[in-house]
């Protein structure tokens, strides 16, 4: 097996085993879960998009570069603070390490789907 399929096979099992649970057993976290979902997802996206973006200055002027990744992280880390201030940390404790799990499942899986999405567009 390849290892994308390997990956791709454990995110998803993560994914469905751990917002399954939550909706069998009614708990309270079983919303939260499914919004970190598609948080994953927009992660996903937002890594292919900066990837591709990278790939695309290689070569270009020093400063061209510079400008990119200051504004990259101009807009990256007060986001990132502003997002584990004001949404992990504003949660129940209970809550953080499933939602944590959730997202990074799902970051792994989206990114690998929308890789070979990508891959079969390529080649078409």
């Amino acid at each position: 097996m390849k290892k994308k399929s390997i990956i791709l096979s454990i995110a998803l099992t993560i994914l469905l085993i751990m917002i399954g649970k939550s909706f069998i057993l009614n708990e309270s976290v079983k919303y939260y879960l499914v919004i970190f979902t598609f948080v994953g997802l927009g992660l996903a996206l937002l890594r292919i998009g900066v990837n591709s973006a990278i790939k695309k200055i290689k070569g270009k002027h020093i400063g061209i570069k510079i400008l990119f990744f200051s504004v990259l992280l101009g807009f990256g880390l007060p986001f990132q603070n502003w997002f584990r201030k004001n949404v992990i940390f504003a949660m129940d404790s209970e809550y953080i390490l499933p939602c944590i799990i959730t997202t990074a499942a799902s970051v792994f899986f989206f990114t690998i789907i929308f890789g070979l999405v990508y891959q079969k567009a390529r080649k078409a």
